[in-house]
């Protein structure tokens, strides 16, 4: 299966994004701690072009910690300030303002040279879908002020909301890049809901993720389900459909719903803390 997906309002997101770079002195990219570099729309670095960087790796309670610290070494050696945080219980969040004023203290020095005083840094907030960005932005706010929710394309137009005299963050809607040049790019996106499950087939998503984890992970599947890997993905989540009772007339395997309960379980966090990429 080819894993692409490109909505059409996905195209005026870039325009409106380019459009409001000129006001913004910050660029805060969301990225997911599973997959730090398909996470990461290329579009942005020349959308960004100079401006100050940070990388946020967030859902990292989700990831391998292990290759989660290499990937923040590896965007560190690239000269992007980077933190490893998970929005949604607050893990990392208190050292973001700091990191702010830090990356950005050129531009605060070069505002007090000049008289210029309570001049707020603008903060532009981007990510591809699903990354995380509303919770993030009601987080680090202290206040619901970002719609959230686990499918991707929740936000829709941008949203000024000022942290406080100091800050200011923009929040965008999540966009792709048109075409995934990389089947395994656009495979990884699908695992962690970046593209619309609506135009994925499941039991084919499933036996792909499968197939990567009996290679990396085999046994936080062997011990989630009570089941011994067999020699195919199909077969393998056949054995899951029977562990977890998904049968259908005649006790045929439910594929389909064995496919939503794995994918869930993953995403969930429930098969463990699983990383789909190596840093280089």
């Amino acid at each position: 299966m080819e894993y692409q997906w490109y909505p059409g309002h996905m195209t005026k997101a870039k325009r409106m994004m380019q459009e409001n770079m000129k006001l913004i002195d910050l660029v805060i990219e969301l990225v997911d701690a599973r997959i730090p570099y398909s996470s990461r729309n290329p579009d942005i670095d020349e959308l960004a072009g100079n401006k100050f960087r940070i990388i946020l790796l967030n859902k990292s309670d989700l990831a391998d910690p292990v290759r989660t610290a290499e990937w923040v070494k590896y965007y560190e050696a690239k000269g992007f300030a980077v933190l490893e945080i998970n929005a949604r219980n607050g893990n990392g969040m208190r050292s973001i303002g700091g990191l702010v004023q830090k990356v950005c203290r050129e531009r605060i020095e070069r505002d007090r040279k000049r008289g210029i005083v309570n001049r707020s840094v603008k903060g532009m907030v981007v990510g591809i879908p699903n990354v995380g960005k509303s919770t993030f932005i009601n987080a680090f706010v202290g206040r619901t002020c970002a719609r959230t929710g686990n499918k991707p394309g929740v936000t829709k137009g941008k949203q000024w909301i000022r942290l406080n005299k100091e800050l200011e963050l923009l929040d965008t809607p999540g966009i792709l890049w048109p075409k995934f040049e990389d089947r395994e790019v656009g495979m990884r996106l699908a695992f962690i809901g970046s593209i619309n499950d609506e135009i994925i087939i499941m039991e084919e998503l499933a036996c792909d993720l499968l197939t990567y984890l009996r290679e990396h992970y085999p046994e936080h599947v062997t011990k989630r389900y009570a089941v011994e890997w067999k020699d195919t993905a199909p077969g393998m989540l056949e054995e899951i459909a029977r562990s977890r009772g998904c049968l259908l007339k005649g006790e045929a395997p439910d594929l389909k719903k064995a496919a939503d309960i794995l994918v869930d379980d993953f995403r969930s966090g429930r098969l463990g803390r699983i990383s789909l990429e190596q840093a280089p």
